[in-house]
């Protein structure tokens, strides 16, 4: 094997090694938005993350639908449905009509979805700040090459 091959292999390894790892983060993540919103005192709080997740596109869409929800989070309109109805009967949010569609509904954030909403807010900020913070150690031509290499993989991943 030569030195390219060599080079790839090594490539390869880590990238599963990301996925992995990834994975168990994603697994975990649920749990970490609930004991900081266990601190913050929030009783009542959607056990499942893309319950959170929904709350977050309506939060940054609002007034919005289900067809707009199940664009946005690339999930069924069953799906939004079904959390939609969960997160109303929990009382996260609010359905409501527009004025010039009356045959439509419209979810809004109730005050304690908007707590909800905020927090994950807040997280995603952090997250951010993290992640820019692991990029610091690169220069400006290697992390065009880190952007390109994401963003090939993850149109090879779509394309699958």
């Amino acid at each position: 094997m030569d030195s390219n091959d060599r080079t790839k292999q090594l490539l390869y390894d880590q990238f599963i090694r990301f996925l992995h790892v990834y994975e168990n983060h994603k697994d975990t993540e649920i749990e970490h938005f609930l004991s900081i919103a266990q601190r913050e005192s929030m009783d009542k709080i959607p056990q499942h993350l893309t319950a959170v997740h929904m709350i977050d596109c309506i939060g940054k869409h609002e007034p919005i639908n289900n067809t707009g929800i199940a664009e946005a989070m690339n999930l069924s309109k069953a799906s939004i449905t079904k959390i939609g109805n969960k997160l109303l009967e929990e009382g996260f949010v609010k359905r409501t009509k527009m004025n010039d569609n009356k045959k439509e509904s419209y979810f809004r954030l109730s005050p304690q979805g908007k707590k909800i909403f905020e927090l994950h807010e807040r997280l995603h900020v952090l997250e951010a700040e993290r992640f820019y913070r692991s990029l610091d150690k690169y220069s400006e031509p290697e992390l065009k090459i880190i952007h390109q290499f994401l963003q090939d993989s993850s149109m090879d991943m779509e394309s699958r």
